[in-house]
This record gives C-alpha cells, structure tokens and sequence, in this order.
C-alpha cells in the first residue's frame, strides 16, 4: 500500500525523473535514505515500470499526429492476435488501443507529414490482413499532454 510519501514521490519522479535522491529528500523531508529505500521499493513492487525520456516531436520532425480507428473484419481470436502482433511492430504507433464501440482499436500514429501517414496508410495499415476499414482523425493542437498518473 502507498503512503502520502510514497505518492508525492510519484509524483515527483514522474514530473523529473533525473532529481537526485538528494533533492528528492529536501522535498519530502525524508533521508537521503530513506528515499532512495522507497524507490527501490517502488520498482521492486513495479510501480515504477521504466524511465524514459520525453522528447520534442517538433525537434525530430515527427509532430503530425494521427489517430486511426481501425476495424476488423471479425472479432476471431486469431484475428485479433495477429493484429496486435503485427501492430506492435510499427515505430510510427506511439499507442494502440483494443476498444469498445463502433471501431475494435484506436491508434496514436506519429509521422512528419500527410506524405508519411499516406506512405504508412499504403505500405504498412492497409497491407495487414483482416482490417475491415480505417478512418484517420489529425491533430489540429495538442491541448494536453501528460505522463503524469495521480496515485
């Protein structure tokens, strides 16, 4: 069970995961420690998954974003589980999702421009096998962005 340390420390670390333990603990009026304790602690439990780095999509020239609501043509098992296979295997899909109502997934594409996404749209989506139909959704203004999950 987290404590309230244990969740400002979440928070903390997913705000700015390079903090040394040092300043963590002046936040949390903890020992140097006793925070480093609680963080190995956290990835033990797997709390803490993994640290990565965010990056800027405009920097890398990747911000066109696209979200791509994909449907099968059957909801087969093996359908399934081949589209997830072959999904994962796109670095262009930040994000997929396996979701109810009109559409059976939901993906987070990230390219350079309309070129890219059609080139990814006709070399890649529409060669897997068992996609009933695509409808492409782009991003006119990210509002919100956040990483950060309140425990």
């Amino acid at each position: 069970m987290l404590d309230s340390k244990d969740k400002k420390l979440l928070i903390l670390l997913q705000n700015d995961s390079k903090k040394t333990t040092k300043q963590l603990a002046g936040e949390l009026d903890l020992s140097v420690t006793a925070v480093f304790e609680r963080i190995k602690k956290l990835e033990k439990q797997q709390v803490i998954d993994k640290y990565v780095a965010l990056v800027d999509k405009t920097k890398l020239h990747k911000s066109f974003i696209v979200l791509c609501h994909v449907r099968l043509a059957q909801h087969k098992k093996e359908y399934i589980s081949q589209f997830e296979k072959e999904i994962i295997q796109f670095p262009e899909v930040l994000e997929c999702f396996h979701v109810s109502g009109d559409h059976d997934y939901i993906l987070k594409i990230c390219v350079r421009d309309i070129e890219e996404y059609r080139d990814f749209m006709v070399s890649k989506l529409t060669n897997l096998q068992h996609i009933a139909s695509t409808q492409s959704s782009f991003m006119i203004k990210e509002v919100k962005n956040s990483t950060v999950i309140e425990p």
